[in-house]
């Protein structure tokens, strides 16, 4: 581990953090787009609140139990950096300021958390939301990290690859949306209404941001600007490009037409599958690995159908399956000249990388559901997770945050003033 300062390294992770930071309101935005018009705004707020609350839990006591010392077992990190204490604003890590490198592992787990409000939209309080974030990303996310990236930690020790977040973002979060799901039960008419995506432009745009901002989610993870960043960079374009390319060779068979919300959907799925192999796949295994993401999950979306559960904005067939997907293609695909040596069965490593992938999967996704199971069933007793049915059919923007998003508000009324009076038209103009 360089103990100097790379000067070019901390060039790149401070362009890196900036990249991964605007993810979020990119999600929010995608989000945005799919939710009915009476939810935008409590969408849109629900990713942006995420990034103050996680920046104030990670400050105080997650960076330290992600990326803390060993603290015994691989299981989480010690206490010696509680509210960053210790941490001299000179120390160096991988070659770039710590302080640098905790705002960078920051920006993961703000979006991390993000992911999972796509899950209940539409139907949760906002203020029951803002008490899980934090106890979230203190109990889920920072062990989870640790596990995979920390130091000693257990499926790192164990040999489970991932670069850049398919365990540790992707599947933490498909798995904690899928509890809260659970928790919170499907929406008023789920399976009866056709709840489309309103804003078709918006999700593009917001997908767009996504694929913008996970150059430096995905090649940033290398911390520094040099050759595996170049492949791993190149990775990531040609997974998205293949993920849209095969939603839509499916919407095109199965449906008759492609869409645009599966050319985004595609996208995505083939970004989020990348994340745990962009560093040990070759660019041919990233056609591979894009492709089989975007054929997949355009039939895993379908999951909440059948099995009953409401996955709003479908967390868990594109975040979820996504990661399951390529974290398991790591185990065919490695590469031993990307991995520096591990090698997949494809290239003569036998089974065993598979098995050590697969370890992880069931673990994460086992320890992810069963806290946010658990804490989400905490909130609700205590505080109540979702609004009343007359909120949610009247539409949550108001009910919660007493805006609506577009000049005329619930069912064609004018939007109420701060007071419970509608507003004139007049008086909204200015």
């Amino acid at each position: 581990m360089p103990s100097t300062l790379d000067p070019a390294a901390t060039a790149w992770v401070l362009a890196s953090t900036a990249l991964v930071l605007l993810m979020t309101p990119g999600l929010a935005i995608f989000y945005g787009g799919m939710v009915r018009t009476t939810g935008v705004l409590n969408m849109l707020m629900m990713s942006f609140i995420a990034i103050p609350l996680v920046t104030v839990a990670w400050l105080l006591f997650g960076y330290t139990l992600a990326f803390g010392e060993d603290a015994g077992g691989g299981v989480i990190g010690n206490l010696a950096h509680t509210a960053l204490a210790g941490i001299d604003p000179g120390t160096i890590h991988h070659g770039v300021p710590e302080l640098l490198y905790v705002t960078f592992q920051l920006t993961f787990a703000i979006l991390t958390a993000a992911l999972v409000s796509g899950a209940i939209a539409d139907r949760a309080k906002f203020s029951a939301w803002m008490v899980f974030v934090p106890l979230w990303a203190l109990l889920v996310y920072s062990p989870v990290a640790h596990w995979v990236w920390g130091p000693n930690g257990w499926l790192s020790s164990f040999g489970t690859l991932d670069f850049a977040g398919g365990l540790v973002v992707e599947i933490v979060s498909g798995a904690s949306a899928l509890a809260l799901a659970l928790v919170l039960g499907p929406r008023i008419g789920f399976k009866v209404d056709a709840m489309r995506p309103h804003n078709l432009p918006f999700v593009l745009l917001g997908a767009g941001l996504l694929w913008f901002g996970w150059f430096g989610f995905n090649a940033g993870s290398e911390l520094r600007p040099d050759g595996v960043a170049a492949g791993v960079f190149l990775n990531t374009l040609v997974a998205g490009c293949l993920g849209m390319l095969g939603w839509l060779a499916v919407e095109r068979i199965r449906d008759g037409r492609p869409t645009t919300f599966g050319a985004a959907s595609g996208a995505v799925a083939g970004l989020v599958a990348i994340t745990p192999s962009c560093g040990s796949v070759n660019t041919l295994g990233a056609l591979i690995v894009g492709l089989v993401a975007g054929v997949l999950c355009s039939f895993a979306v379908g999951w909440k159908f059948r099995a009953g559960y409401d996955d709003s904005l479908d967390v868990v067939g594109v975040h979820f399956a996504g990661g399951v997907i390529g974290t398991l293609l790591i185990g065919l695909l490695a590469n031993e000249v990307m991995t520096g040596g591990a090698r997949g069965l494809f290239y003569g490593g036998g089974l065993a990388q598979l098995g050590k992938q697969a370890v992880g999967v069931v673990t994460v996704a086992a320890y992810a559901f069963a806290v946010s199971f658990v804490l989400g069933k905490l909130i609700d007793r205590v505080l109540g997770f979702r609004v009343s049915a007359e909120d949610e059919v009247a539409g949550i923007d108001f009910a919660l945050h007493a805006e609506t998003a577009y000049v005329e508000g619930v069912h064609g009324h004018a939007p109420r003033g701060l007071f419970g009076q509608h507003q004139h038209k007049s008086e909204r103009d200015h």
